[in-house]
């Protein structure tokens, strides 16, 4: 048996396919209450998954150290690339 027919709107964004992606953008809400809700759905969900568990290891805080390790070489990397060709004499 097929499932129901989904709405565009409501699928998720793995299950999007690349020519609907205009519509499914349109139907989101980039609102400043629909940004923070997102935000707060997906911190929701990275706890439940990684945190909040009965058996938990150090993966889900190494994940989110290492996020934090990229993207702050990402956001300093003009400077230390600058700092690398610099000459001190």
């Amino acid at each position: 048996m097929a499932d129901r027919p989904v709405a565009v709107a409501e699928k998720r964004l793995m299950d999007v396919k690349l020519g609907e992606l205009g519509s499914w953008l349109g139907g989101r809400d980039f609102t400043p209450n629909g940004i923070i809700s997102a935000v707060r759905r997906g911190h929701d969900r990275y706890y439940n998954k990684y945190i909040n568990v009965k058996k938990g290891g150090i993966g889900g805080v190494a994940m989110l150290l290492v996020g934090y390790v990229a993207l702050s070489y990402m956001w300093e990397y003009d400077h230390i690339k600058h700092d690398r060709w610099r000459k001190y004499h």
